[in-house]
């Protein structure tokens, strides 16, 4: 089994930060608080998160593992919709969509047997499904306002020809579902040859089998595929309706502030 880096060798690796810090204001990027902001607050969310596991892993027990997963899902629907801001009820789409393809994810595992339902197998998947279904809804968000804001009169031109809003947005629905879902099908094609994921090299890293570590990895990629596919669908379904007013008008979108 290979050693745990101590707090020390994390310390020496906040010299990735300050070399993404400093190419980024080189380049002008304009995210060096951005970036500084995101790496202090991993560092304390890990911190904290790591203490209150371990109370949740002894007391809580499957319930108190749940409703964990549950805030990570409430959590992450805030920060899907606030990249998707601009958009009409953003935070509340991107909640339900990152909630039901979390759920649905999550409960067919345990329906079938393929996780136990114990709080140590519950909170890691249950936090990669979580992010999964974010990255997913956020991307599916960010590609909705772009068709709203680029091809609004198209869409416009297909509602006076007597199309509904559905059917006059339906194009750009599928194509902003297809484009938030191709960062989790080149993944799932290229597992393993180009790199290998955070399940498998951890388990490797803990000294388990490549084999076995295998079979871990493709369960999490499988169930990664599925989540992401249902809150990218899921997403982009509810955000036709939510487009439009009650008059099949389209909303005018609002200029995110950055």
């Amino acid at each position: 089994m290979t050693a745990a880096p101590s707090w020390g060798a994390v310390a020496l690796c906040t010299v990735f930060v300050v070399l993404a810090v400093g190419l980024a204001h080189a380049r002008r990027l304009a995210l060096t608080r951005e970036l500084l902001w995101a790496a202090a607050r991993a560092a304390l969310q890990l911190a904290a998160v790591g203490a209150v596991l371990g109370a949740v892993f002894s007391v809580a027990g499957v319930p108190g593992s749940l409703a964990w997963v549950g805030a990570m899902v409430v959590l992450a629907g805030q920060v899907a919709g606030y990249r998707g801001r601009g958009l009409h009820r953003a935070r509340l789409l991107a909640t339900v969509a990152i909630a039901v393809g979390s759920t649905a994810t999550l409960g067919l595992l345990l329906a079938i047997g393929v996780i136990e339902p114990v709080p140590q197998a519950v909170v890691p998947l249950g936090g990669m499904i979580v992010s999964g279904s974010m990255q997913a809804a956020t991307l599916s968000l960010r590609q909705v306002r772009t068709a709203i804001d680029e091809a609004r009169p198209a869409i416009e031109a297909r509602l006076c020809l007597g199309l509904s809003a559905r059917q006059a947005f339906a194009p750009h629905t599928r194509s902003a579902a297809r484009t938030a879902l191709i960062p989790a099908i080149d993944a799932t094609k290229v597992v393993g040859l180009i790199s290998l994921p955070g399940a498998m090299t951890g388990l490797i890293l803990a000294g388990v089998a490549p084999l076995t570590a295998v079979r871990y990895q493709i369960i999490v990629m499988y169930m990664l595929l599925g989540t992401n596919t249902i809150a990218a669908v899921l997403t982009t379904y509810l955000a036709q309706f939510t487009a439009f007013d009650a008059a099949h008008r389209l909303r005018p979108t609002q200029a995110p502030e950055e």
